[in-house]
């Protein structure tokens, strides 16, 4: 699965307005009958159960129960759309991050972030390299950032744990997405995905020629082994071995 849309893609102007309410609004009129907030939830509604391909101003119209057109009285399109919903989605909990240092702010930011790719799939078909923040996202640095100041580090390298770990959860939401995929368009399960290998693979094995490998232990492959945590903690143990140095030198 490639990316299909790109943050920041449209006015930047008009989206920052629209992120953090700055626009001007009219003082006469009749009442709008729609709200940017119900635009934004049935976008967001649409992405999370056609996927991103189906996002388009005239499904979410259609969602909504009115005219295409009628939607671009509150937004310019679909790219300034698609930059609110993302900031909406990734709106933090006021106890995000909690109470247990640094360390436990940064695994509580892993585990939170892979929750919120599970809850929005679509997110991975977007590229945030240049995203437009908006008050969740600031709101969401604020909370992380505060929570792991004491690790002593300067501020860039503050942002690049965060980054860092982040980029860790992406890349590891995006492989259990791949494999939900391959299962769907396969028919298989990963069980029966694999075993229809088992008997090449143990011919292979009884051949002498992969000893390292026939002789790992039959659990070597245990699918049941918590490969998102122990990257996790080495990433935090790599971290942790910088603070120390760090207070070392104090």
């Amino acid at each position: 699965m490639t990316s299909t849309e790109a943050s920041g893609s449209g006015d930047i102007a008009r989206t920052l307005d629209l992120l953090w309410d700055t626009g001007a609004r009219p003082s006469r009129g009749p009442k709008p009958a729609l709200t940017l907030d119900r635009i934004v939830e049935a976008a967001i509604v649409v992405a999370d159960t056609e996927g991103l391909e189906a996002l388009t101003m005239r499904r979410v119209a259609t969602e909504l129960g009115t005219g295409t057109m009628s939607l671009y009285r509150y937004l310019p399109g679909k790219a300034e759309l698609l930059d609110v919903m993302l900031d909406r989605v990734q709106r933090p909990a006021a106890d995000a991050y909690g109470g247990a240092g640094w360390r436990g702010a940064l695994e509580a930011l892993a585990h939170e972030s892979l929750a919120l790719f599970r809850r929005h799939p679509w997110l991975l078909q977007v590229n945030q390299s240049r995203p437009v923040m908006g008050p969740s996202a600031v709101e969401g640095m604020e909370l992380v950032v505060s929570r792991i100041k004491p690790m002593g580090l300067t501020d860039p390298e503050l942002v690049s744990a965060v980054i860092l770990v982040s980029d860790y959860v992406a890349g590891a939401a995006r492989t259990q997405l791949y494999l939900q995929e391959a299962e769907r368009k396969s028919g298989l399960t990963d069980a029966e995905f694999w075993q229809a290998q088992v008997p090449v693979l143990e011919r292979a094995m009884a051949s002498g020629r992969y000893p390292t490998m026939a002789a790992l232990s039959n659990n070597a492959f245990d699918p049941g082994f918590d490969h998102f945590g122990f990257g996790l903690a080495r990433i935090l143990d790599g971290l942790e071995v910088l603070v120390a140095a760090r207070a070392a030198t104090e």
